[in-house]
């Protein structure tokens, strides 16, 4: 279960945005995080290329903003404490 201090958005099929009370969102594709906006509105991507539809859903959700690469760990990061299957309907 999400705990108030975050909002779940699905974006699009296996593409959800966690939103944070602080201004973090992180980015999943299917069940990964894959990419994350910082308070500061820094845009970190994943080094780690999984597939052709991830790299296509990460692409347009980065789509016009300038973006940092960074190891997958960095990422993690980001979502930890948030369940494994955060694409789950059961979410909702």
């Amino acid at each position: 279960m999400l705990n108030s201090s975050m909002q779940l958005n699905r974006t699009g099929y296996n593409q959800t945005v966690v939103r944070f009370n602080n201004g973090t969102e992180v980015f999943f594709s299917y069940d990964t995080p894959v990419a994350v906006k910082t308070p500061a509105y820094d845009y970190l991507r994943t080094s780690t290329y999984y597939s052709k539809t991830t790299s296509r859903h990460i692409n347009k959700w980065l789509d016009g903003v300038t973006t940092k690469e960074v190891p997958q760990e960095v990422i993690n990061v980001y979502s930890c404490n948030l369940p494994n299957n955060i694409t789950s309907t059961e979410h909702n």
